[in-house]
């Protein structure tokens, strides 16, 4: 069975990737722009998107914008930001009514992609330079997004981890930036950095829909004129390895304790044995089934809740929990208990079987949604690297248990981080 029909073509500095489908009514263009993630960059990398969607050359004023928009029956178009591994990745995203299915032959998809080259491209300038309005009221707000982490104790907490880990690592670093760079930035400066971006990231345009692909083609071809460039090598990531594990607690006014704890993985989305990896965390703790959900969540009842996840692209994984001040310690040791019974092959082929069933569907559920579907085929495009989904989903069916600890072999924990609430301390 076939899942995927993806036609990918080079556009000089462009790639461009067709998912032909008729699963959607709609038509999604998706526009990647992705670079290395330094301190230097990151805080204006995370703000020139959003003034980008102010206003474009044509139409400078946002009401402006957001007319036409309307016009082309109620086209939306956002942007957001994401890490893999210690490259940043710029998503735009439109979405626009497919003109199969209206009554007047409005050629849309042209007009979209037309409108989103536009935004990118040809932005509202003043002197040479985008609009100080536009940008001091999006610092503004990038200012409040950077805070927004701050408020949201889960959050901060697993960026804490991350922060203290990965110290002096450019994945320490957060997708919105630096709160103390945000005021340092002109709108000369903001221009430059959006200018070498379009300049040197390596740049994907997904379209998803039921399309014609030919027509996709010319369209990008017309609108979306990308000067050639070198395509950057993957960064090679260090094995950095804390000689001892280290343990962090900070105080917070928080009713709940947040326990985060690191490890090293050794293993990246690229490596043959990724796909054990990510048996290993589903076993461990990554699903309903797991070792921690059962016996911290449920056995032992000492978190509200308790489960772990992979970055693939960095090579960690990171456990999650929540809990009363006070069980700060029984949690420590049962998360780390589980942890070395996973080592030890503590677990059954029918758990195997499982995890796999559920790994599987949750792969393929991602392919419901346009956005979904494209993060699936863009995990490729940012490793530079290719491969079917039915080869994907090949591979995790093959592992086998001695595999799985295998690759647990290589874990270590590096990091326990503990946001301590104030309610429940003895």
């Amino acid at each position: 069975m076939t899942y995927l029909n993806e036609i990918k073509r080079k556009h000089r500095g462009l790639t461009s990737h067709i998912v032909k489908t008729e699963k959607f009514k709609t038509v999604s263009i998706i526009f990647k722009m992705l670079a290395p993630l330094t301190k230097e960059d990151v805080t204006e990398r995370a703000l020139f998107p959003h003034v980008l969607l102010r206003g474009t050359g044509t139409r400078p004023k946002t009401s402006e914008l957001r007319m036409y928009l309307d016009e082309l029956y109620g086209t939306s178009v956002s942007c957001d930001l994401s890490k893999k591994g210690e490259m940043h990745v710029i998503t735009f995203r439109l979405d626009i009514a497919n003109e199969k299915f209206l009554k007047d032959q409005t050629p849309l998809l042209e007009k979209g992609l037309e409108l989103l080259s536009e935004i990118i491209f040809s932005p509202a300038l003043e002197d040479g330079a985008f609009l100080p309005l536009y940008v001091s009221q999006e610092k503004r707000t990038l200012k409040q997004r950077i805070q927004a982490v701050y408020n949201d104790k889960m959050r901060y907490s697993n960026l804490r981890l991350i922060q203290v880990m990965c110290k002096d690592e450019p994945y320490a670093l957060h997708v919105n930036g630096e709160l103390d760079d945000v005021d340092d930035i002109t709108p000369q400066s903001l221009y430059e950095a959006y200018q070498k971006a379009v300049t040197e990231d390596q740049l994907d345009i997904y379209v998803v829909g039921d399309v014609d692909e030919q027509q996709v083609d010319s369209y990008i071809s017309k609108y979306f004129e990308v000067n050639e460039r070198e395509l950057r090598p993957v960064p090679k990531l260090e094995q950095i390895r804390a000689k001892e594990p280290q343990e962090v607690v900070e105080d917070a006014d928080v009713k709940q304790g947040k326990l985060n704890m690191g490890f090293r993985t050794g293993t990246h989305f690229t490596d043959d044995d990724y796909p054990a990896l990510q048996l290993f965390n589903g076993l461990f703790g990554g699903f309903s089934h797991s070792k921690l959900f059962i016996n911290v969540r449920e056995k032992a009842s000492l978190a509200y809740y308790a489960a772990s996840r992979i970055e693939s692209f960095k090579g960690l994984m990171m456990v999650m929990s929540g809990i009363e001040v006070g069980n700060y310690q029984k949690a420590v040791d049962i998360i780390k208990e589980q942890f070395q019974e996973m080592k030890k092959g503590s677990f059954t082929e029918e758990a195997i079987d499982q995890t796999k069933a559920v790994i599987k569907n949750q792969i393929l559920e991602t392919l419901d949604t346009p956005y979904g579907l494209v993060e699936f085929i863009y995990q490729q495009a940012a490793a530079q690297t290719e491969f079917s989904l039915e080869d994907w989903l090949g591979r995790i069916d093959n592992v086998r248990k001695a595999e799985i600890i295998e690759v647990g072999k290589k874990i270590d924990l590096d990091t326990t981080y503990f946001l301590k609430g104030t309610e429940g301390a003895s």
